[in-house]
């Protein structure tokens, strides 16, 4: 009988799985915050306050599942090097959890990337690796992977799989759970950006999964490829820009984007993007990044939409991380400016909402 056999010993697994598992049961979920809105309008916004993380942002989810993924598909093992394109939050994230078992991480990122952004990395004990070739980054983190042995994380390709979408406690599940109790606890709509596109995959086959009436808008910003491919139904469709909105928007719409599940797409300009975080930061008291901007952009022009044909109901978006992080950007007057957006507009269109409740 010819056999081969390469099992070995699972002790480093199952001690990867269970101090990934303990570290979750030692966080609470996060909060969901009511965005304030008048009473009399009969419409409630709230906010899912993912800054909340231990790494400060929504990709704290992300990392945790991918890093979950990789191990029990046998992928990572106890003396893999991890590597990641990324030079913002899933990095910081994926960082986090390489510490947390004793794992080299490296994050492959352009050489423009802020040094706020790589000294939060490095915190986490993470290395930063700059691409020769920007346009190359996917390719660079892969093959750097295959130089150490190491294995490429690839949250674009593996975000929408690496999640159990019909819940074990995902944001889906989370949102409608938290909602309970509310006076309209199924949402008319959940308002998101996409990324690597796992976020908008999971609520939306969860919103179908659990038969809601519930709809997914996901918003994008300039420059992105998400909304151009949703609107010519084309999967490869490319900008070949970079997002000025860090978190979401990609040059290309990513394999992990699964648009059969989004109900609608909402194109938001940059500059409404900052000066929604600017407003939203002064309305919650608490400093709020560009991707919640974005967010809040699309949710209240579906709050007016339905205040405009009468309707009662509840709408849900996500603060994705705080605005400290983007303190010499987004609300740095220069830095604004450099970038030719005028703020004005978006601003007056704000104020209008707040006041009548009426958009564009």
């Amino acid at each position: 009988m010819n056999v081969c056999d390469r099992s070995g010993p699972r002790e480093w697994v199952d001690n990867a799985v269970r101090l990934i598992d303990a570290d979750t049961q030692r966080s609470a979920d996060t909060h969901l915050l009511r965005y304030p809105l008048p009473i009399d309008w009969n419409v409630q916004l709230y906010l899912k306050d993912e800054s909340t993380h231990i790494t400060g942002s929504l990709k704290h989810r992300l990392a945790r599942s991918l890093f979950l993924y990789a191990i029990c598909n046998g992928w990572v093992k106890e003396d893999t090097t991890v590597v990641e394109a990324s030079s913002g939050s899933t990095a910081v994230s994926e960082a986090y959890f390489a510490k947390l078992l004793g794992l080299d991480f490296v994050a492959v990122m352009p050489a423009t990337t802020s040094p706020q952004k790589v000294a939060l990395i490095e915190a986490q004990g993470g290395r930063c690796h700059f691409a020769k070739n920007p346009a190359k980054l996917y390719e660079e983190a892969a093959d750097l992977a295959a130089e150490h042995g190491g294995h490429y994380m690839d949250q674009f390709t593996h975000a929408e799989r690496a999640t159990d979408w019909r819940g074990n406690n995902n944001i889906a599940e989370s949102i409608f759970q938290q909602m309970q109790l509310e006076r309209h606890p199924i949402p008319d709509w959940i308002v998101v950006g996409a990324g690597t596109g796992g976020t908008s995959a999971t609520i939306g086959r969860y919103i179908r999964y659990r038969r809601h009436e519930t709809r997914l808008a996901v918003v994008d910003p300039e420059n992105s490829a998400f909304f151009g491919g949703y609107e010519a139904g084309n999967a490869r469709f490319e900008t070949g820009m970079s997002s000025r909105i860090e978190g979401i928007g990609r040059p290309r719409v990513e394999p992990s984007f699964v648009g059969q599940v989004v109900d609608r797409m909402i194109r938001v300009p940059d500059a409404a993007s900052i000066a929604t975080a600017r407003r939203a930061s002064e309305v919650l008291g608490k400093r709020v990044g560009g991707s919640t901007g974005t967010n809040l952009w699309g949710a209240f022009g579906v709050v007016a939409e339905m205040l405009a044909a009468g309707r009662g109901g509840s709408v849900v978006t996500l603060l994705c991380d705080g605005g400290d992080r983007y303190a010499g950007t987004y609300f740095d007057d220069s830095w604004v400016a450099a970038q030719g957006m005028d703020l004005t507009v978006p601003t007056a269109a704000l104020l209008e909402f707040e006041a009548t409740g009426t958009w564009g």
